[in-house]
């Protein structure tokens, strides 16, 4: 009998005894915890890893207090597949049911990196190893294939061009190939069948679109501009005139190592794939990497009838239409550099 009388009271403790369990262990869950010295810590979540080795990493970098709970707390929420692969960065004390939300809202550490427009490819690979991102040398043998524009860009040996300049987000160890294929990931979506079917109305190829953007990119940093720079070179190539652009030039002698910042009239006279002094058309390749407004230019040019420009020495140019206007033009620009050195 005493046995019988003693049940209700071992159930009462039992019930206690989990209730004050579940309490600490709710306590535990929400209060903030940090249990690492460092400033920062990361936890690299790979695809398809387990919850129950996701939560051993967490508690072994201080970032939880104890895997048992986390994995408890993941279940009690139904969130157990939920947790998104990727970096994870961690500085301040959080609580466990904060650590799950982070991982399953996918909250990964980035750093970000602006690519501007007008960049070569070297120049790409130089911008990117000095933000960190790796070895200029590995970016530029990657940058140096054209097998990421292959589908749409079949002569392509290289990604001059595709890299399209914009402000990417990246992981703290990025492999370059994926850094590469990002950034032409980006020029595709940008050059969407919207911009395809109004190069294919001009009787254009991707190339041939990249090349005079790339050009028109080169020739002036001013957006309104650019339309009308787009129609000077549609009509010089219209009336089969070389487009006698100075950036085209000097790309040419940048790939073979011959230009020391100064171009000079016999650069202009020489030989050289990339003369658009001595050469009619396009050059054989784009220049440099053309952001939207340089592409969306090529695509819609101003009407104009405009056949020459020359800077005004103040970042915009002056257009005309005929050699006279133009060389009166020239001179003015350079009256004005001389007032401008004395």
């Amino acid at each position: 009998m005493r046995m019988l009388f003693r049940l209700p009271a071992l159930a009462a403790l039992l019930i206690g005894a989990a209730a004050l369990a579940a309490y600490l262990g709710y306590r535990a869950a929400v209060d903030p915890f940090r249990g690492f010295p460092e400033a920062e810590v990361f936890v690299v979540v790979s695809p398809g890893e387990s919850s129950v080795s996701i939560a051993r990493q967490l508690e072994q970098s201080g970032v939880i207090v104890d895997a048992r709970l986390f994995l408890l707390a993941l279940r009690l929420r139904g969130e157990a597949g939920r947790l998104q692969a990727g970096e994870y960065r961690f500085a301040d004390a959080s609580s466990t049911f904060r650590v799950i939300d982070r991982l399953v809202a996918g909250d990964v550490f980035y750093l970000s990196v602006t690519i501007p427009e007008g960049l070569t490819f070297f120049e790409t690979a130089d911008l990117l190893s000095k933000r960190g991102f790796g070895e200029a040398d590995t970016y530029r043998e990657i940058f140096g294939s054209g097998t990421l524009v292959a589908d749409v860009d079949p002569a392509a040996t290289d990604l001059e061009g595709y890299l399209f300049p914009e402000t990417y987000h990246l992981p703290r160890n990025p492999a370059p190939e994926d850094v590469a294929r990002a950034l032409v990931t980006r020029f595709q979506k940008v050059f969407d069948a919207g911009r395809m079917e109004k190069a294919q109305q001009r009787g254009l190829s991707v190339r041939e679109v990249v090349t005079l953007a790339s050009v028109v990119e080169k020739e002036t940093g001013l957006a309104a501009e650019r339309p009308l720079i787009a129609s000077v070179f549609w009509n010089r190539l219209e009336r089969r005139m070389p487009l006698q652009s100075d950036p085209t030039v000097i790309y040419g002698l940048k790939r073979e190592g011959r230009y020391d910042g100064n171009l000079r009239r016999t650069h202009l006279r020489a030989k050289g794939a990339y003369n658009t002094y001595v050469n009619r058309g396009l050059p054989p390749g784009p220049i440099a990497s053309p952001g939207k407004d340089a592409i969306d230019a090529v695509l819609d040019p101003a009407e104009s009838t405009y056949l020459y420009f020359v800077s005004k020495n103040d970042g915009s140019h002056t257009f005309s239409r005929t050699l006279a206007e133009h060389n009166r033009a020239v001179e003015q620009f350079r009256r004005a550099v001389r007032e401008d050195e004395g």
